[in-house]
């Protein structure tokens, strides 16, 4: 089943690009099906800690509505605090509420110049990344109707 994105939900502009990755990704894993009714897509380098560093985790969650798919979030973790440190959001793009969120700043609406700027940016590294394989495991979760 292809996914079919409703590129009028699309509050930033994620790229073809990404959204066949996705595509890809989904196929690999015998997905969607007719009763899917969400993704979610964990990137993950294995190796990333917060002693040794390595390429942050990152989630995508893809959600379908009358047979199209739309972008809930795509969240971007990091390790913070010394000396018990955590992963927490580092980049937090928020479709479903509108608003992006930065690590130690404040949130800012999603249609903000300066977060349309820093997304395509930070999709351009992405997918480098991806095409580099340095997410050692990719993990797809499906919810069913």
């Amino acid at each position: 089943m292809h996914l079919t994105f409703n590129v009028e939900r699309l509050l930033l502009p994620v790229t073809a690009n990404l959204q066949q990755k996705l595509q890809t990704i989904a196929t690999q894993h015998d997905l969607p099906t007719t009763s899917t009714s969400a993704l979610t897509f964990n990137f993950r380098d294995t190796g990333y800690s917060a002693e040794s560093g390595g390429w942050h985790p990152v989630e995508i969650r893809i959600e379908r509505e009358n047979g199209q798919w739309y972008f809930c979030y795509i969240t971007d973790f990091s390790y913070v605090g010394y000396p018990y440190s955590e992963l927490a959001k580092e980049v937090d793009f928020d479709f479903d509420n509108g608003i992006a969120s930065f690590l130690f700043m404040k949130q800012v609406p999603i249609s903000c110049d300066d977060v349309m700027d820093f997304y395509q940016v930070w999709e351009m590294n992405f997918l480098a990344y991806v095409e580099m394989e340095v997410f050692d495991e990719i993990k797809v979760t499906a919810e069913n109707r």
